[in-house]
């Protein structure tokens, strides 16, 4: 869009101001509003069938739908361009009075006739073996569809598509009744029609066609052309269903799923992961947010540039959360089998949880989430991140006593993470540098390393004489201090480190992270192993969003271990000082297909 804005700002150095007309000032302004109301639409659609009960598609998205539609703004890039040409060429383009009501009446009944006949027997020829395996195909491929999935189409459609949508405004021009709301008014028309048609889940009231039942053949609803793509040979319109009345092509099941739909099925997740935000823009990392954001790794920076642009609406939504953020919020809905879950989000970032003042109400909200999910009938809800902390609650151990009678079981997955940071570690290795704090996955891990024979080197501080009382006699030999003189091992166990002491450690030296935050990375002559995590079955479903800074389909070990209690069927809690034996928690999570993400 760089010309337009050379232009206007020639002929504001120019002329001054008073030279720039309405149609001219709106071009950028309405491309920005576009991206906005879409964005909106793509938000709300995910959070609703998330949460909803009225989706009308049971299926899951992956990530070859996300990466086939993250360029849904370039449609909207073209239009502006296609305007500005269409400002330069047609001179009565440069003269439009901001509204006239006998355009917009006019622009109307030129779409209801015209554009909606064509498009219908242009959607119904694009349905030809011939064009449909050319062209249209590429917008089928979507089965369930979201709002963005609607201009989802190979170039020539789209030209031919900007074609009938010129009609009536081209029509208006020519008549001289054309003005700029009028268009600017019908673009937003197209575009609220098109993301709320590819919404997978109803939302249009009854009570609009029982107020005015002809309404049927004049607007269409989400679950109508959810049809389409389901049916591929009937539902053709584009906005009024009317021509596939008259061309008897509308779907007989139409109003049947439109009332199932509205009226929807409650549906109880047999697990909820509770996690939170971690840094500013992780808002944007949210299935909820930016849809190709959130189907990359957080840490990946590949579009820092974009963030960055959008830090102030980080900062509001950050402020925004602090001050109304009352309840976990649904952002992710995934299925495994039977097994039905749910991720919710504290609306707390990384930061909050360090400040003291703040510990009661991040636990308050922890605690109205942990009792929702109890009154649902949710089997289990484990702990992400902070939400665990053991400063914060007692690693959850705070809501078991609280509430001794909880038929959820509380899960923090420290057992599976115990057992993946154990089979990191090389075979070959004989002696290890834990750099840790007393949490129960460096407890756990020490006693393991020394049950196996290896010797485990400590920082000589309050940490090593607690886990020395921790560990039978016989084996106490292999847990020693480290010393100026001592050898400093290959590989080290750390949670978090600061760039000094990676700085200490010898060339070729193997990090392996025993916390679910990764640390940073500063040697290129070192190798740095992933957080705990493991890849996911593939018979896994709707998983189109990556885990914080963790590659597609992995999943962190701790999130794993409570998906494994719900599969397993365990009725104990794994919080507090309570954990599932790591050799259990391995032998699960093969069972159930999860992949390790490295070959000791």
């Amino acid at each position: 869009m760089a010309p337009v804005a050379v232009h206007g700002a020639r002929r504001v150095v120019a002329r001054g101001w008073g030279d720039i007309d309405l149609a001219f000032a709106l071009i950028l302004p309405s491309l920005l509003l576009r991206m906005v109301h879409n964005q909106i639409w793509i938000s709300a659609a995910r959070y609703q069938t998330a949460r909803s009960k009225h989706r009308i598609v049971d299926r899951g998205i992956e990530f070859d739908q996300v990466d086939r539609e993250r360029g849904w703004d370039d449609q909207i890039i073209l239009n502006g361009l296609l305007f500005y040409v269409g400002y330069l060429a047609i001179p009565s383009a440069r003269r439009m009075p901001a509204w006239r009501s006998d355009g917009a009446v006019a622009m109307a009944l030129l779409h209801a006739g015209p554009v909606e006949f064509l498009y219908y027997w242009f959607h119904r020829a694009l349905h030809h073996h011939f064009l449909y395996s050319r062209y249209h195909s590429h917008h089928h491929s979507s089965i369930v569809t979201e709002p963005i999935t609607s201009v989802i189409h190979p170039f020539a459609e789209h030209m031919v598509y900007y074609v009938l949508f010129a009609i009536p405004m081209l029509s208006t021009l020519y008549m001289g009744n054309a003005s700029v709301l009028g268009i600017v008014l019908y673009i937003a028309y197209i575009d609220f029609m098109n993301n709320m048609g590819h919404c997978n889940f109803e939302l249009v009231p009854r009570w609009m066609f029982q107020l005015f039942p002809p309404l049927k053949y004049l607007m269409y609803t989400p679950s109508f052309h959810s049809l389409h793509h389901t049916q591929f040979r009937t539902n053709y319109s584009l906005f009024m269903p009317l021509y596939d009345y008259v061309y008897s092509t509308m779907d007989k099941s139409s109003d049947q799923l439109y009332e199932t739909s509205l009226r929807g099925a409650e549906e109880t997740p047999g697990l909820v992961h509770l996690t939170h935000m971690t840094d500013l823009q992780s808002v944007y990392h949210l299935r909820i947010g930016f849809a190709s954001v959130a189907s990359r790794p957080s840490a990946t920076g590949a579009m820092w540039w974009y963030m960055w642009v959008l830090w102030p609406v980080a900062w509001l939504s950050m402020a925004l959360a602090w001050a109304y953020g009352s309840s976990a919020f649904v952002v992710e809905r995934i299925k495994l089998g039977k097994l039905r879950m749910q991720t919710w989000a504290v609306p707390r970032y990384n930061f909050q949880y360090g400040l003291s003042w703040e510990r009661e109400s991040i636990n308050g909200l922890i605690e109205r989430a942990i009792l929702d999910a109890d009154a649902r009938g949710v089997k289990v809800l484990s702990l992400g991140l902070l939400n665990q902390a053991k400063q914060l609650n007692g690693g959850g151990e705070l809501f078991r006593h609280r509430y001794p009678k909880l038929r959820v079981r509380l899960v923090d997955g420290s057992g599976l993470a115990t057992a993946v940071v154990l089979r990191s570690i090389p075979r070959d290795a004989k002696q290890v540098l834990l750099h840790a704090g007393p949490s129960k996955v460096a407890c756990a891990t020490a006693a393991a390393l020394c049950e196996r024979g290896v010797q485990v080197v400590m920082n000589p501080n309050k940490e090593y004489d607690m886990l020395k009382s921790q560990i039978a006699d016989s084996k106490a030999s292999y847990l020693e201090r480290r010393s100026d003189n001592h050898h400093t091992p290959q590989v080290w166990l750390v949670d978090s480190i600061d760039d000094e002491e990676q700085k200490m450690a010898p060339k070729g030296a193997v990090f392996v992270p025993i916390s679910q935050f990764p640390i940073k990375k500063i040697r290129k002559d070192c190798t740095y192993l992933s957080t705990p995590a493991m890849k996911i079955p593939e018979t896994m479903q709707n998983i189109h969003a990556c885990e914080n800074w963790l590659p597609r389909r992995v999943m962190s070990a701790w999130r794993i271990g409570g998906i494994l209690h719900a599969l397993e069927g365990w009725t104990v809690h794994e919080c507090g000082d309570a954990m599932v034996h790591a050799d259990k928690a391995w032998s699960a999570a093969i069972r159930h297909g999860f992949v390790p993400l490295t070959k000791a």
